[in-house]
């Protein structure tokens, strides 16, 4: 069964002494105000609004927890940058990103989520360079690759890569297309990468067994291209 599949609600928690106690692994997923991070999630779980999709960004004002099949937990940040939101809520929201994020010890990994449209902002960076040092993996999803055209994309996807770069294998890029389930696999693969052991089994997207260690550096040395 895919990775997020039937994925369901356990908790959310509005501020930092609300935090569950851990009980399992945990994958969090971050990004800029409308990049596309309720959509993907959603997709990913095959689940039409397990995350709250808003047209208006800047709604998600929670963290919200959602139980996986193997015991793991997805981990859905508020959304960061959007302008339109007072300055004392936004303080908030990064008070309560930044105390899970530096304190949580069952996170271990990061899904950053940017628009393939406008990758690379400040942002985006400032929570990579803050992120970095933690030594965990992070993954970088391109969502909305379905509205760039090939070239554009994997384009867009290159200059990621050369500018995350610097950070060796620690950050793997990736594009994304919540309409068109474009990389779907490719997330299974890498998530499913970071939460077992080394050289543990682990099914890869066609029910085949195959290492975790070999998941784990196809993850790092395989580059999707709109979904071949």
């Amino acid at each position: 069964m895919p990775l997020f599949r039937n994925a369901t609600f356990e908790i959310s928690i509005a501020k930092p002494s609300g935090l569950p106690p851990p009980s399992g692994a945990e994958v969090a997923f971050a990004g800029r105000s409308n990049a596309g991070k309720s959509s993907a999630i959603n997709t990913l779980a095959g689940h039409v609004r397990l995350a709250y999709v808003s047209k208006t960004p800047g709604r998600t004002q929670l963290i919200n927890f959602f139980r996986l099949n193997n015991g793991a937990l997805l981990v859905d940040l508020p959304g960061y940058g959007y302008a339109a939101v007072p300055e004392k809520i936004r303080r908030q929201w990064s008070g309560l990103i930044e105390t899970y994020l530096r304190t949580r010890e069952s996170l271990i990994g990061l899904v950053l989520i940017m628009d393939s449209r406008h990758p690379l902002t400040p942002l985006d960076l400032n929570m990579i360079d803050w992120f970095a040092p933690s030594g965990r993996p992070m993954h970088v999803l391109l969502t909305k690759s379905d509205k760039l055209s090939r070239g554009a994309a994997a384009a867009t996807l290159q200059e990621v890569r050369r500018a995350l770069e610097p950070l060796g294998p620690q950050v793997t890029v990736q594009l994304f297309s919540s309409l068109k389930k474009i990389g779907v696999e490719e997330v299974e693969r890498v998530i499913g990468g970071w939460l077992v052991p080394p050289g543990a089994a682990v099914e890869d997207a066609a029910g085949t067994p195959s290492a975790a260690g070999d998941a784990a550096a196809d993850a790092k040395t395989k580059a999707p291209d709109q979904g071949t």
